[in-house]
């Protein structure tokens, strides 16, 4: 019972995570719409990109047998990646005022980066 919390937590980061992340790109090429969704469109990039730089950052980790603890550059890629999963959040949320293809994958993006570095923060 005590393993429920994380095993849910690896379940939504590591595999919920990217299946809204690639649905909302697709959703987005099928039904582009011009007007009130730039909103939705920036809060869904920003946790995109939020989730490409913890990729590249695993990747590079990997490349270079990993990083020390509290190594100032690792603290400044959680800074950003916080930053921008935050900003992709208010974005998102200010886009859930207007119906589009990615109105409602926007936040859940940015609160599943969100929670990916605050655990990843968590655990160094």
């Amino acid at each position: 019972m005590r393993y429920v919390l994380p095993v849910l937590f690896v379940l939504g980061v590591y595999v919920a995570l990217p299946a809204v992340l690639v649905v909302g790109w697709v959703r987005w090429v099928r039904r582009r719409q011009i007007g009130h969704t730039w909103p939705s469109l920036a809060g869904f990039s920003l946790g995109t990109a939020s989730a490409v730089l913890a990729v590249g950052t695993m990747v590079y980790a990997r490349a270079v047998g990993g990083f020390p603890f509290y190594d100032p550059s690792l603290m400044r890629i959680y800074r950003w990646g916080l930053l921008l999963s935050l900003a992709g959040l208010v974005f998102g949320a200010v886009g859930l005022r207007w119906s589009g293809p990615v109105r409602w994958y926007a936040p859940a993006a940015a609160v599943g980066t969100l929670l990916f570095w605050l655990g990843a923060a968590a655990g160094e």
